[in-house]
């Protein structure tokens, strides 16, 4: 069997800050597992969407995705995301759910039944960079290291418009701009879970810094506060 000591590494923050290509390398370096809680967040908003249930009805969503079963794909780097055996990965990045993911997070029940799934993937996948808006705060309060990134809002528009473009998406600048302003004031403002910088987290403004700059002021903080024990790969011990 292996010996897996947990690490767990926390990146919060609005949208457009770069929490999933960060986490993403930063779990690279540190050689951790990597999870896109805001993905989960999104397939609930294709539900609403795809299978015609209310934005507004956090029952209903949290009980068609407990009926079809929202599961990651751990094979895969980054991990796909399924929701009854349907890829969602490429869906859940289109305009019409960036539109609706604001309403569906707001959803107390949803918000409910998706912390604990959270919590079980971090106890099944104890060596985790974990991203999102509530993980320092909520979903794993006492983990190893907390991060809150953060970005003025027209440069994350900008960030935004690019990454669309760049997968053939159309873009708006303004449109975009628009929908991050709302996206920020809806997930500050809600009562379950709002985005905050969890205290004792370290807060990165990554306005003015590049990707690469981010990730290793982040590998930096990580190994300052880690034992290079644990965030060694785990190890097979002999059982009797």
């Amino acid at each position: 069997m292996t010996v897996s000591p947990g690490v767990i590494v926390t990146m919060d923050g609005p949208a457009g800050t770069g929490k999933s290509s960060v986490a993403w390398k930063l779990a690279q370096r540190l050689g951790l597992e990597v999870l896109d809680t805001g993905a989960m967040y999104r397939a609930a908003a294709v539900v609403a969407i795809d299978e015609d249930v209310p934005a507004d009805d956090g029952h209903a969503l949290a009980a068609r995705i407990a009926e079809e079963g929202l599961v990651f794909d751990w094979s895969c780097r980054p991990p796909r995301l399924l929701l009854g055996g349907r890829d969602l990965t490429e869906r859940i990045r289109d305009a019409d759910v960036n539109v609706v993911v604001s309403v569906v997070a707001r959803q107390a029940p949803l918000r409910a039944a998706l912390v604990d799934a959270q919590r079980i993937i971090g106890h099944a996948h104890p060596r985790l960079v974990t991203e999102g808006r509530d993980q320092g705060s909520v979903v794993f309060p006492d983990a190893a290291v907390r991060f809150y990134l953060d970005a003025h809002p027209e440069v994350r528009a900008r960030r935004r418009v690019e990454q669309m473009r760049s997968q053939g998406r159309p873009a708006d600048y303004e449109a975009v701009l628009r929908a991050i302003q709302q996206r920020d004031h809806l997930d500050e403002t809600r009562v379950d879970g709002p985005l905050v910088c969890p205290m004792g987290a370290q807060r990165i403004d990554t306005s003015g810094l590049t990707l690469d700059h981010v990730v290793q002021e982040l590998e930096r903080c990580v190994r300052s506060c880690v034992s290079a024990e644990l965030l060694a790969p785990p190890r097979a011990v002999q059982t009797a």
